[in-house]
């Protein structure tokens, strides 16, 4: 099983190879240029470095949201069009449940933190038993004082990561009673690896039925646009005045 990723979610831009649990390649840049900019050049790096011939990939990767809505939108293009290229499937992987698979046999919880702005992070709850990564909070948005609740209320250690961090890390200080730590640099953020390896152990457990079309296949926001919620604010309100 021949898996190609793409991570486009967040502040980094990646893309990996991995083939029957190996990890081939993996390229992952955050620096000034955008994910348009920056995401292809990458992708045909690996190809040439490789010599891969795009027909021998048997699925596309891709972290599927939440995250950047644009940065989702370029990665969302990117796969689609690869996909229809080498007619191949895509197996979406959820954003938060890739940021957290960079730990491995974490003793204690392990909780992604991506800024969602307006005091809201994209986050979500994991953890490992033995060699079972287990979701406990599915990803979600919500208040970075809710999800600190929630953590407290486990009474269990934790460990932070994400570009969430840095963003909340006094308010962390401020609201956690249980013991917690923030994930080393090369493991704190998105990364391409962990998409293609979470992709790869999908498909172990599930073979194609965690597979998706091209024409199927939609990036996973959990909001509305900033632009998008102002205007369906201002369309409620307006009805409103009109009752």
């Amino acid at each position: 099983m021949k898996i190609l990723a793409i991570e486009a979610s967040g502040p980094v831009a990646g893309c990996a190879l991995l083939e029957d649990g190996l990890l081939i390649a993996d390229y992952n840049v955050q620096y000034k240029k955008k994910h348009s900019q920056s995401l292809v050049p990458m992708l045909d790096e690996i190809r040439r470095m490789l010599e891969l011939d795009m027909k021998t990939v048997d699925a596309i990767a891709i972290a599927k949201g939440p995250g950047s809505f644009t940065g989702l939108r370029i990665g969302a293009a990117t796969a689609k069009g690869i996909g229809l290229a080498v007619d191949r499937p895509i197996i979406p992987v959820p954003t938060v449940d890739s940021i957290a698979y960079n730990l491995y046999a974490v003793d204690g919880l392990i909780c992604p933190l991506m800024d969602a702005r307006r005091q809201q992070v994209y986050t979500g709850i994991y953890e490992w038993q033995q060699t079972q990564f287990s979701v406990l909070r599915e990803q979600c948005v919500i208040p970075a004082a809710e999800i600190a609740a929630d953590l407290n209320a486990r009474g269990r250690a934790v460990v932070f990561l994400g570009d969430g961090v840095p963003v909340y890390k006094d308010i962390l200080a401020e609201l956690m009673t249980v013991p917690y730590s923030f994930a080393p640099p090369h493991l704190a953020r998105q990364r391409a690896a962990a998409v293609a390896s979470l992709a790869y152990s999908s498909w172990e457990r599930q073979g194609e039925s965690c597979m998706v079309s091209v024409d199927d296949f939609r990036p996973e926001y959990l909001r509305l646009a900033q632009a998008e919620q102002e205007h369906s604010e201002r369309r409620n309100f307006s009805l409103l005045l009109d009752v």
